[in-house]
């Protein structure tokens, strides 16, 4: 919607669109609230977006830039007796820090032989890719007006601001496609062995708008707060889902599959007889606390798992995969962790998480569509410039936009990164995750079935932090389909920068140029870098702000999406507790599109069901009459015989 446009009279109005602001929006729209949803950005989702690989390229770039400086504008002309102004921060450049981008393929494609091809055939080989290229072109996200300088990216070094950008500019400008003549390399049939092609750089960027990256990298537990509002609220048919398949674990240099369910824990052949007896004995034991349990509060985890004549293997599998804790954390929390994961099992399948297809960006995205159909206004490119307060109730009376519109609202809702420095109360140091996305030509533990979806726990090494990885494969339509790639999420608690505390467990579980040993393990193609702020230090009263101002957080470092939810809950039952929280939606043919009068849609049902009955009864007839015919041809032929 233009700004010229936006109505000045608003319930609630929210600036940024992730998933806490996103679910909120929702909420309050579905109860018949006004809602104005603003974002600066020219995406949805904020730091819980996903982008193809072109839209990638611009994020790091702008980033690498650095926010563009604007002009601060006086609106204190706006102001009416008894009013303050004050003015929120017009960028969220703190959140995202120390990008680096590394490219380990071929910057062109790499000439094969195709022997038994013809001239001809050729040609319309080069003619469908120059075709399907420039249908890629067409469809590409909006980018970046900036124009980096064209230097080429060198295999194996680390790309600067011009280097990654080189390809991506060259697809841009008219008439210009990089490596248009190259045919889109897909997984051909296999006679005995197939000869795997390794993808290039040129054809990454080409095939860019088929991935779909996640900013952050998340699982949904099929029995965690998230599904169960996607459920209630009936927003989960505006997406759909995969199961994660596998559940892996790094052990001694090994990547192995943890066996969940029954089913896998008596298929597995990583598990003796005795450790399955075992393993399945303490599982049913943690269905419920008992006081033995209670005995090792405060006490580790692992002490308490030792002391139950578990071996170091079953150690392993329940401390880092099942109940994924740290050999410190306290025995109450590991089984609370144990439990969770065990309920959540055999919901959707034999693991308990789920994954949005198209990625995590989706999510935000369906509670604003949500939000829209119930009569929410989006604008997206626009921000809030200021709040106006009056100074008797100090309460946020309106807000004025990034255009000198005043737009009057009962509360407002903001994303932290839009909050000034000058306005937290509490100066906490920040915290930060590390943030890894890989680009690989295989799987880490190869199986018959390439559409694996895994979760694998990396356990500390020489005192780094536990790193969760996620593998996506193409099915989640995260990456190109057709290939053996696939999307490699990497996440941590931050330590130091992004690559000082990831790139040793990518070099060590993958093959990379700094990699020693020549095992067989998938090729990294191009992997990013970067540090994320931590949205779980948010400290609800830690803000200089109005009572009618509230504040979300980005995302958290847990697996989970408890933390934005709980928090959109939160701030919904502060404003209006006697409202339900995302009521279901109604299913379309519940609706019924007459606004004159009830008494109209009840006497048109009346008069479906008459008819409805007055066909039911004709059939009867017709059936009674063929029935006649039917028994008067039998006394026919009796008569005749």
């Amino acid at each position: 919607m233009a700004a010229e446009d936006l109505p000045s009279e608003f319930d609630v109005v929210i600036l940024g669109t992730g998933l806490a602001e996103s679910v909120v929006a929702a909420a309050f729209s579905r109860v018949g609230q006004r809602v104005l949803h603003l974002d600066r950005r020219s995406y949805y989702a904020a730091n819980w977006a996903s982008f193809t690989f072109n839209a990638l390229l611009t994020w790091i770039q702008q980033h690498h830039e650095g926010p563009q400086p604007e002009e601060v504008q006086d609106w204190s002309s706006l102001l009416e007796e008894g009013e303050e102004l004050i003015y929120l921060s017009n960028s969220d450049s703190a959140s995202i820090s120390n990008l680096q981008v590394f490219c380990f393929t071929s910057e062109e494609d790499e000439e094969e032989e195709t022997p038994n091809t013809t001239e001809e055939e050729r040609g319309a080989a080069d003619e469908d890719a120059v075709k399907e290229t420039s249908e890629s072109a067409d469809l590409k996200e909006e980018e970046s007006h900036q124009k980096p300088e064209e230097t080429a990216a060198r295999d194996g070094e680390q790309l600067t601001n011009k280097d990654t950008f080189d390809l991506l500019q060259a697809s841009q400008n008219e008439g210009e496609e990089p490596n248009a003549h190259q045919p889109t390399p897909i997984a051909a049939p296999s006679q005995s062995e197939p000869t795997r092609k390794k993808i290039s750089y040129a054809q990454l960027v080409k095939e860019g708008r088929r991935f779909n990256i996640d900013l952050v990298s998340k699982l949904m537990y099929s029995r965690g707060s998230l599904v169960d509002l996607l459920i209630k609220s009936n927003v989960s048919r505006y997406a759909e889902f995969k199961n994660v398949t596998r559940i892996l674990t790094y052990r001694q240099g090994k990547v192995e599959q943890v066996p969940c369910s029954r089913a896998d824990v008596f298929a597995s052949r990583q598990l003796s007889v005795v450790e399955k007896r075992k393993l399945m004995r303490f599982l049913t034991s943690c269905a419920e606390e008992t006081e033995e349990q209670r005995a090792y509060n405060g006490r580790p985890y692992l002490e308490f798992l030792t002391d139950q004549q578990l071996g170091e293997n079953l150690q392993h599998f329940l401390l880092h995969s099942i109940a994924m804790v740290t050999e410190d954390t306290p025995t109450e929390e590991g089984l609370a962790s144990t439990r969770h994961f065990l309920r959540c099992l055999g919901r959707y399948g034999n693991t308990p998480f789920l994954f949005p297809v198209y990625g995590l960006g989706e999510i935000p995205q369906c509670f604003c569509r949500m939000c829209a159909v119930f009569g929410g206004v989006y604008c997206l490119r626009h921000s809030v410039s200021g709040l106006l307060l009056e100074r008797d109730s100090n309460r946020c009376k309106a807000v004025i936009d990034s255009r000198g519109q005043r737009i009057n609202c009962s509360h407002f809702i903001v994303e932290e990164g839009f909050v000034g420095a000058d306005r937290k109360r509490v100066a906490t140091p920040p915290r930060f995750l590390s943030r890894a996305v890989l680009i690989t030509d295989g799987s880490l533990l190869p199986s018959e079935s390439e559409q694996q979806v895994s979760m694998v726990m990396v356990p500390p090494a020489a005192g780094g932090p536990v790193v969760r990885m996620v593998e996506l494969c193409p099915s989640t339509m995260t990456c190109i389909p057709g290939t053996c790639e696939d999307l490699v999420h990497l996440t941590c608690q931050s330590v130091g920068s992004a690559y000082e505390d990831l790139s040793p467990v990518v070099t060590r579980m993958f093959r990379t140029p700094e990699s020693h040993d020549q095992e067989k393990r998938p090729s990294v193609l191009w992997c990013l870098y970067f540090n994320m702020a931590d949205g779980s230090g948010l400290e609800a009263e830690g803000h200089d702000l109005p009572a009618n101002v509230y504040v979300c957080s980005g995302p958290d470092g847990a697996l989970g999406h408890d933390h934005a939810v709980r928090q959109a809950e939160d701030i919904f039952q502060k404003i209006l507790p006697e409202e339900d929280f995302c009521p279901p939606a109604p299913n379309p043919e519940d609706i019924i599109y007459d606004t004159e009068n009830t008494s109209t849609g009840e006497d048109e049902r009346q008069d479906r069901e008459e008819d409805r009955q007055e066909d039911v009864r004709e059939e009867d007839r017709q059936e009674d009459v063929r029935e006649e015919d039917r028994q008067e041809d039998v006394r026919q032929e009796d008569r005749q015989e």
